[in-house]
């Protein structure tokens, strides 16, 4: 796991249109997970952000995180 759990400060850009209560709601939807040892990546992040600041829908929200899935599992299989 890593030492500090810092997704603001490792893609500012992606928080930078959130006000501070969308801010505050995805950082903790990431944390528990990241407490339990998974380490957040970019385009985890970018798809929770770009779903709480409204630029995609849930159903597009939805299918990037499928397809990310299986991307994941895919990769594990060939590992």
């Amino acid at each position: 796991m890593a030492a500090e759990f810092n997704i603001e400060a490792r893609w500012p850009e992606l928080f930078a249109p959130l006000n501070a209560a969308s801010r505050t709601a995805v950082v903790n939807s990431f944390a528990s997970s990241w407490h339990e040892g998974w380490v957040p990546n970019r385009e985890d992040v970018e798809n929770l952000t770009d779903f709480v600041r409204g630029a995609i829908d849930e159903a597009e929200y939805d299918r990037r995180a499928a397809g990310a899935a299986e991307r994941h599992r895919a990769h594990a299989i060939a590992s």
